[in-house]
Formats: C-alpha cells, sequence, structure tokens
C-alpha cells in the first residue's frame, strides 16, 4: 500500500521547483520589459566639423528638452529632418546628414527623450517621442522659414512619426518601422525562443501599463501611416528578423498614395545606408528631389 506521508515528501521538491522556475521565468520577463524601456543617457559631444552644425534645444510635449545639431547647407533648397531607431541617438544619423549636406539639404538631427542627451525616464516605442517629432518639425520650419520640409526616420523614429499624426512635411521616409507593437515584440521572441514566441509575448506587453501607462493598442503605427498626407518612401530588408518583410508589406499597403517601397535584397535589420552605400543614397536623393519639388503647403 501507497505510504501517503513518502508520497507527500516526493512531491514537495517537485512543487518547490515548480514555483522556483515560475519565480525564475517572471523575474526574466521584468528584465526583458527592464531592458527594452530603459533610458539610455549619454554624452553625444559637439558635431563632427563635415557638418558644421550647430547645438541646438528646444522644449517638446514629451516633458523632454529636445537636444540636436542644425546643419545648414550652403544654398540648400530643403530642409530635413533626421530620426533615429531605438535606443539610438543623433550619432547614427550623422552619415545620412553629411551626403544629405554635400547634396544641398539641410538637416536637423535630434536624440530622442530617454536618448542620448535628452532627458527621459523611459523609452516609449514612439508614445511620447511623437511630441518630440511634433516639436522638431516645428522647430525646423521656425529656423529655416520658407523651405519644404522632409523626415528620414529609422525604426523607432518611424513609429513616432506615424503616431504624431499628420506633419506639415513634403515627404517621409520610413526605414524598418514596426507595424503593431504585438509585432514587434514576437518577432523579437521568436528569434530568442522560436514557436513559444506568441505564448510569451502577452507577458510582456502587460507591462506596458504599469511601466510606461500605455496599452498595446496605442502603439499601432500601421494605423496611422494612412494620414500622411504626403509621399512616402518605406524601406525594409529581406532578411529582417526584427521588421519582417510581412511587416514591411503591410504597413506599405495601408499607406496612401503617393509611395513607394523598396525591398533591399539580402539586408537584416541593420543601417541601409551602411549597408546599400550608393544605392542608397542615389535612392533617397531622388525620392526627395521628387517629393520635394511641389508646393511647401
Amino acid at each position: 500500500m501507497p505510504n501517503p506521508i513518502k508520497q507527500q515528501l516526493t512531491k514537495r521538491p517537485i512543487a518547490i521547483a515548480c514555483a522556483a522556475a515560475l519565480v525564475g521565468a517572471v523575474g526574466v520577463l521584468y528584465g526583458l520589459g527592464w531592458a527594452f524601456t530603459r533610458s539610455v543617457p549619454a554624452h553625444v559631444g559637439p558635431p563632427p566639423p563635415s557638418l558644421d552644425a550647430e547645438a541646438v534645444a528646444f522644449p517638446s510635449q514629451s516633458g523632454s528638452v529636445i537636444h540636436g545639431w542644425l546643419s545648414r547647407s550652403p544654398a540648400a533648397r530643403a530642409s530635413v529632418l533626421l530620426l533615429p531607431g531605438v535606443r539610438a541617438n543623433r550619432l547614427s544619423m550623422v552619415p545620412r546628414a553629411e551626403f544629405l549636406r554635400r547634396s544641398g539639404y539641410s538637416t536637423l538631427l535630434i536624440d530622442f527623450q530617454g536618448t542620448g542627451e535628452s532627458a527621459g525616464e523611459a523609452i516609449t516605442f514612439g508614445w511620447r517621442e511623437r511630441f518630440d517629432v511634433l516639436a522638431a518639425v516645428q522647430y525646423l520650419k521656425a529656423r529655416i522659414p520658407g523651405q519644404p520640409v522632409a523626415v528620414i526616420a529609422v525604426s523607432l523614429g518611424g513609429a513616432a512619426t506615424l503616431l504624431a499624426g499628420p506633419l506639415e512635411v513634403q515627404g517621409v521616409v520610413l526605414e524598418a518601422v514596426y507595424p503593431s507593437i504585438d509585432r514587434a515584440v514576437i518577432n523579437r521572441l521568436r528569434m530568442r525562443i522560436g514557436p513559444f514566441a506568441p505564448v510569451v509575448a502577452p507577458l510582456l506587453l502587460a507591462q506596458l501599463r504599469p511601466r510606461l501607462h500605455l496599452r498595446a493598442a496605442d502603439l499601432k503605427p500601421a494605423e496611422h501611416i494612412g494620414g500622411i498626407g504626403c509621399p512616402v518612401l518605406l524601406i525594409g530588408g529581406t532578411l529582417d528578423r526584427h521588421t519582417t518583410l510581412a511587416d514591411t508589406e503591410r504597413l506599405f499597403a495601408a499607406a496612401r498614395a503617393p509611395k513607394e517601397l523598396w525591398l533591399i535584397p539580402n539586408a537584416a535589420h541593420v543601417d541601409f545606408l551602411e549597408f546599400a552605400g550608393d544605392a542608397y543614397r542615389r535612392r533617397i536623393l531622388a525620392f526627395l528631389a521628387a517629393a520635394l519639388s511641389g508646393p511647401t503647403g
């Protein structure tokens, strides 16, 4: 006859091990949530001589004072706002600013709230950062009035651009932009835990409200791209696992004409300028020339 006391003693270590594993899993997920949302302040330093830029700062409704560089190109015919990706700051946009300056464009490079030299408590995947986009467009138009303005935005910068709503700009370039935060989280988890990603993703997304006072429903750039009232160029990498080919095509389908789609062969989630080089420069300059040739509105 089975000994109930012995059975109970046998089950106890198993229960303790399961409880410990559950606590450990919760701890890992909480740590991932912190890693994804933590601010990344950095001392950026002076602008590179190649830009002949001035350091600027202006307030944003995100609650931050946004820091950046304004580079005026001699005899510039238009201005371009350069918006970095998640956890990056304006330094990542310097190569774009350099070739745009050589091509006759003035540029404004900024640090989003919570990154670089712009203070902030957390990265919000475009939600608070959308106010930084609005403030930067207004600042650029005030500093260089009468010129058409375009935006080149990478990753989070693109999400913030779309969440900002209709902007008074004449062209928008979006690189590797997520269509919805749930897709972004699942993609990243799938790279680490494979088919379990859709099961674990809700546990990470549930942290949005207590951490950032947000809902996943607030972070759906694909629902806003149709409101962009100017030409749009969407760029994606065919091997990108963070923002997949299907994600980019979903955004493109939701955008209104005039719109262009450029899928870069064999590109993963990388800096597309560094990866594609002259092909990137030619595509961007052709798009800007066409988009900025019309009235500024």
